[in-house]
């Protein structure tokens, strides 16, 4: 069997350690924060309570996606390596870096004639996009190939389930995510949506609810109607939160308690810096594996 090795991007929003001890290269993508560029290095330039105690501030950060040329870099030292690559991409349905990805691909085909690149696109986002690059390394782990692992990424990637929930809608809006109008009335009632992502792995509000407390009630709900086998689910179960651990945590708990056959603890993580200039502070995110998506 060919060698082999799986790349993801920086916006999985796993911990850099897991991706290390995984031996997961990831390729970072940019945010400008205050006039200055940085890399999404997963905490290592900035760490994310800063990253969200400027924007707190007034801060307003941009991102920018991973180009072609990025791409080259990236991918080319290890087929110089004789590694074959099956890359994960971020959400075509949020980024542009998916086509980047395979535009690069085709460019170094012509150059490593004798070497195999796939690109999936994981229409995932944040630990969810996480969640399914951390299956695809359990099953290459395990020994399969290249392209089983691949089969199965395509295969599973509409059963990652992404549930959101935010306190604070004003980046929602600022991105296009949600209208001004509804952010406004959103704040004014006390109201936090739960959104999801689509089958076109784009960011969709699917209810209004009143309070925080019945939002987290609601996201829980929708884990015990869609998961594998319901509150019989075996899979692993991750969450992110952008500065909000307090409220993470009680999701996790509650999760933990309804959920008895998971698959170790339910992971937390900290929402990265590109996801975050794009929620915000006080998102909580819910990912797990159950049935196909919807619209």
């Amino acid at each position: 069997m060919k060698d082999y090795t799986l790349t993801c991007s920086s916006t999985v929003d796993l911990p850099l350690n897991h991706l290390i001890k995984r031996e997961i290269p990831y390729v970072p993508f940019h945010f400008i924060l205050d006039g200055r560029d940085y890399l999404d290095d997963m905490g290592q330039t900035i760490s994310n309570e800063d990253f969200f105690k400027r924007i707190s501030a007034g801060a307003m950060p941009s991102t920018s996606q991973v180009n072609v040329g990025e791409f080259l870099d990236f991918f080319e030292p290890l087929l110089k390596e004789g590694q074959d690559i099956l890359h994960i991409a971020f959400s075509s349905g949020l980024s542009g870096t998916y086509q980047s990805a395979v535009l690069a691909k085709e460019q170094l085909k012509e150059e490593y004639p004798e070497r195999t690149i796939e690109v999936v696109d994981s229409l995932g986002a944040s630990s969810g996009y996480g969640l399914l690059v951390d299956l695809a390394a359990d099953m290459k782990e395990g020994g399969a190939s290249l392209l089983d692992v691949r089969n199965m990424v395509e295969d599973t990637k509409l059963n990652i389930h992404h549930w959101f929930f935010s306190t604070d809608l004003s980046h929602y809006k600022r991105g296009g995510r949600i209208s001004a109008t509804s952010a406004f009335v959103g704040g004014l009632l006390n109201v936090a949506p739960l959104m999801n992502i689509n089958t076109e792995g784009k960011l969709i509000p699917r209810k209004k609810i009143r309070g925080k407390k019945q939002v987290i009630k609601e996201m829980v709900q929708m884990m015990e109607e869609h998961a594998k086998d319901g509150t019989n689910y075996t899979g692993k179960c991750f969450l992110s939160h952008s500065a909000v651990p307090d409220d993470a945590r009680k999701v996790a708990d509650i999760i933990e308690e309804r959920f008895p056959h998971l698959d170790g603890k339910v992971m937390i993580n900290n929402v990265g810096t590109v996801i975050g200039a794009h929620t915000g502070p006080g998102t909580v995110a819910l990912f797990f594996e159950g049935d196909k998506r919807i619209d």
